[in-house]
């Protein structure tokens, strides 16, 4: 219930009676208490004043109250009581009545309501500031109706109200000399003495919130005025009209609905002002409602500010138009030689200068107030949302430091290194100085400085130079190291010495040089633990503890976040059943065992079973995918190629120089102990062989056709032949010799192709096929014997002229060629061992003859919908195909491509069967582990993996 006093720090003595003088003005205004307050206990001292009552010193005139009733609600009858006793403030009495109830503002306090009156009018009254003597003349009314000291200061500050409103509307409306922008200023010294030094210090802070609060909002009305309009009007453009409203975005952020919010504040906050000075009760209330409301809208700012600052920074050292207009705008009076920064990072120190003045407030503020309730509660939320965008300002801090690493990187010339740095996801970890040991033994400066860079992603080792301007380049000094392949060498080293040149100089700088400590640490890379080894210094022990803690957590969280996304899941098939003699294996043994696994593939037998046939050492065996019980069906060991042709019934075996081709279905039937051994043997069917040695062969669908490509080595000559697969309707009798009539499966396709020596694989095309030899990649049609030949990619017809093709041409006739991806960008991806290039449909080197170097040196490769699988001894190697993107890395030990025909309409389709060294090494043998590396998709996408899709057109140069 709000109390309806009018004098503070009053009490009514007990069983008093009416007021004697019926014509006192008082008697018009008798105290009001509730019902049931307790008789003889002391009200609340900070309950309305005389001066909220009656801010003109004219008790007898009626005011409207600052507590709006409900018309519902019953007003309470009163009681008159005679003349109050007085009790001055805490600071000047020994005693305060310990029952004094407190009172609680409510919104109705609040006192929200316009600003205050224009400037224009503040301007034209003048103002003298109230001082003692000015007080000392001023009119009091009579005093026959209160005691001395009650009368004497409820009148000073009904008249200091009186004479000090007009000052203070000037200060409201910032329009005060700053001298006299004080509480004291405003406030008599009589008044002050009254209220006690404590009370003055208290509204003298009160004063400084309000006043701070002001120059606050003047600041962000500013930014607008002086900054933001000129900048969108500015004729011409500062900056390019496409880029000005995401600039404008980016570095102002939201601040116009901060000012919104802070104006309202204050708002009410100079209403409180007016309605309650020189004595101000609270303004907890005020605060604590408005930060409810600005709380979401400040933590996107702060958490922002580091990209604006960054963003206007990075726009001043570019575009000389900007700084001309910021030149510009600080000549502007009410900037008064601030920066454009300054303005920024407003928002993000007020919060904690309010937080501070609150603080002091509370410090400051006598018992018994309802602020000491009141203000715990508000300094707790803000504090509480100050730690919470801490986070996000270091985000946002750690952000920009990324960005300025990645900004001054340099990378080398012709390699494509793509860091995925455009990936929002990406940050910088840790960065810092160290030294490493010059190789040369020449070089009189036997230290290099280098700058590292601990990306979550990545290690970068560079070198910093400064550049034209003071611009700060860093130049890569070794080949980016992905954390996958990031591994840590010894941090326990003991320190060496550093020879440190004298800052002097001169010619005795050797003699004068000094010797400085520095720790050493090792890292290496994981599939080149020789030659990329690298043993760096830091300056101090504790900066070598930083770089291992900050290396050992980057890559924990790398493997976290790779391991739960990756794009390719290995999936066991088989671990077990097949073994090779190990050291545990007795004498004896070796010829139990099946060996090392060469190839396998999955095929499907009639009913829907699904089964595998793998070729190994002693061997092919077939069984059902899951069960250790596999039979040895063929003996062909160590088979070249394994070849299922679902569709035709066909299971082909490449065995030494021959090319056979079995029925599927007996094979099937045969594993299954459905059909004896021999019926196999009938089904088979001699593809090539006998008057040639079968090199290399592959299968795949050329013009809509499933063709089995094969090259043949007779007498000084390497033939390439193309035979077309036929369904049992399109088979045809070939009659031979004795008058038998044998049924082919296969008819020619097209005319043989005379390729070179050293071809040592093929590649079915769209139209063509692609053979692949020391020198190149060939491109030939079978069918068209006018161009058999088309060309050598890539084509480095140019490499004279263009440097960088020269550079390329020289790295690829270093490496192995391995074969040809088409990507969805219309270019070609040729595969080399060691690296790749793009080239585009006439078979030139695009992307200015870039090229991608793998971390690995491939053996073999497959292509799955949107990636290639690069395959070494230990590791496998995902990479984007359109960009060369490091996307997964997966580590094993004797890692075999099994199976990498895409003998399907769509490549996701084809079963990738790896193999690798498996867990189990007991007297049975050391196993091989047949994995599965089945293609992953997003959770929100439903869709089936995104394979390549040609345009219709795209590949007529090439039939592709």
């Amino acid at each position: 219930m709000h109390n309806q006093r009018r004098h503070p720090y009053v009490t009514i003595p007990p069983g008093a009676s009416p007021l004697p003088n019926p014509t006192s003005p008082l008697q018009a205004y008798p105290y009001e208490f509730e019902h049931h307050a307790p008789s003889g206990d002391l009200l609340n001292p900070w309950d309305h004043t005389p001066t909220v009552r009656h801010p003109n010193g004219r008790p007898g005139e009626l005011r409207s109250r600052s507590r709006t009733r409900s018309a519902y609600e019953p007003v309470p009858p009163t009681i008159s009581f005679p003349e109050p006793e007085l009790h001055r403030f805490a600071s000047q009495r020994t005693t305060l009545h310990p029952h004094s109830p407190r009172h609680r503002p409510s919104k109705s306090d609040d006192g929200h309501g316009s600003l205050p009156p224009s400037r224009d009018y503040v301007d034209s009254a003048s103002f003298t500031s109230v001082t003692p003597d000015s007080a000392s003349s001023m009119h009091y009314l009579p005093e026959d109706d209160w005691e001395a000291p009650v009368n004497q200061l409820t009148r000073e500050l009904s008249n200091v109200s009186l004479h000090s409103e007009e000052g203070l509307r000037r200060f409201q409306a910032g329009r005060l000399a700053e001298k006299d922008e004080e509480w004291h200023r405003l406030v008599p010294h009589e008044a002050q003495e009254a209220l006690g030094k404590k009370e003055v210090e208290r509204q003298s802070v009160l004063f400084e919130l309000f006043k701070s609060e002001r120059d606050y909002v003047e600041d962000l009305k500013l930014v607008t005025e002086v900054f933001i309009e000129p900048l969108k009007f500015a004729n011409p453009p500062v900056i390019a009209p496409d880029k000005l409203r995401p600039f404008v975005l980016e570095v102002f952020w939201n601040l116009g609905q901060i000012t919104v919010h802070h104006e309202h504040m204050l708002a009410a906050l100079f209403e409180r002002q007016l309605d309650q000075h020189p004595l101000v009760q609270s303004v907890t209330d005020i605060i604590l409602e408005t930060c409810f409301q600005f709380q979401s809208d400040y933590e996107s700012y702060i958490k922002h500010y580091p990209l604006a600052e960054e963003r206007h920074r990075t726009e001043l050292s570019r575009n000389k138009s900007y700084q001309v207009f910021m030149q510009k705008c600080s000549q502007d009076p009410r900037v008064r030689k601030r920066d454009m920064i300054t303005f920024l990072s407003r928002p993000v120190t007020r919060l904690p200068r309010l937080h501070l003045i609150l603080e002091h407030i509370q410090k400051i503020t006598e018992p018994g107030h309802p602020d000491l309730e009141d203000l715990p509660l508000l300094l707790s939320i803000l504090s509480d949302f100050l730690k919470s965008t801490q986070p996000g300002i270091a985000a946002a801090e750690n952000r920009v430091k990324y960005w300025n690493v990645c900004e001054s990187l340099t990378m080398p010339k012709g390699e494509i290194i793509d860091l995925d740095w455009y990936n929002e996801s990406r940050s910088l970890v840790y960065s810092g100085p160290v030294a490493r040991r010059s190789k040369s033994e020449m070089d009189w400066h036997p230290w290099t400085d280098l700058f590292v860079a601990l990306l979550d992603n990545y290690l970068l080792l560079t070198k910093e130079e400064r550049g034209t301007g003071g611009i700060l380049k860093r130049y890569i000094s070794s080949r980016p190291i992905p954390l996958e392949y990031l591994r840590l060498g010894s941090f326990e080293g003991q320190p060496e010495s550093r020879k440190e040149r004298s800052e002097e100089g001169g010619i005795l700088d050797n003699l004068r040089a000094q010797y400085k400590p520095i720790y050493p640490f090792t890292i290496y890379h994981s599939a080149d633990k020789l030659t990329r080894r690298y043993t760096l210094y830091a300056p101090t022990e504790s900066a070598r503890e930083k770089w291992r803690d900050a290396l050992v957590e980057a890559k924990g969280i790398d493997d976290v976040r790779r391991d739960a996304n990756k794009w390719f899941a290995p999936q066991l098939v088989d671990d077990g059943s097949f073994r090779s003699p190990g050291a545990h294996t007795p004498r004896g043994f070796g010829s139990k065992a099946s060996g090392r696994v060469a190839n396998a593939v999955s095929f499907t037998a009639a009913g829907g079973k699904r089964l595998m046939a793998v070729g190994c050492a002693t061997g092919i065996y077939v069984g059902s995918r899951g069960d250790i019980n596999f039979r040895k069906i063929l003996s062909y060991g160590n088979p070249s190629s394994i070849i299922v042709l679902q569709d035709f019934n066909k299971f082909i075996v490449h065995h030494e120089s021959y090319l056979l081709a079995y029925s599927l279905d007996i094979l099937a039937r045969v594993a299954m102990y459905q059909a004896p051994a021999s019926s196999l043997d009938a089904s088979m069917e001699k593809i090539a062989g006998g008057d040639g040695t079968v090199l290399f062969c592959s299968a795949g669908r050329i013009k809509q056709r499933m063709i089995v490509v094969y090259a043949l080595k007779s007498f000084f000559q390497i033939t390439v032949h193309a035979l077309e697969a036929c369904n049992l309707s399109e088979l045809r009798r070939t009659p031979s010799r004795g008058s038998q009539v044998t049924i082919s499966s296969f008819r020619p396709f097209g005319e043989p192709l005379y390729v070179p020596k050293d071809a040592y694989s093929v590649t079915p095309l769209a139209k063509t096929v692609a053979i692949t030899t020391e020198k190149g990649i060939v491109i030939a049609d079978p069918t068209n014997t006018t161009r058999q030949m088309i060309s050598v990619v890539p084509d480095f017809s140019g490499a004279a002229s263009n440097t960088d093709m020269g550079d390329l041409k020289t790295r690829c006739e270093d490496a192995k060629p391995l074969g040809l991806i088409r990507a969805e960008s219309g270019e070609i991806l040729v595969v080399y061992d060691t690296l790749g290039c793009y080239i585009t449909k006439h078979g030139v080197p695009s992307r200015k003859s870039g090229y991608i170097r793998w971390e690995t040196k491939a053996m073999t490769f497959a292509h799955r919908g949107s990636h290639v699988l690069l395959f070494s001894s230990e590791f496998i190697e995902i990479r984007s195909l359109s960009t060369g993107r490091l996307d997964q890395v997966i580590e094993g030990s004797d890692i075999r491509l099994l199976v990498h025909t895409n003998l399907k309409s769509h490549s996701a389709d084809d079963t990738l069967l790896v193999a690798m060294r498996g867990t189990k090494d007991d007297k049975d043998g050391v196993s091989d582990k047949i994995i599965e590396l089945v293609q992953t998709a997003e959770f929100s996408s439903m869709q089936t993996p995104m394979g390549s899709t040609p345009v219709e057109g795209m590949w007529d140069e090439w039939d592709m």
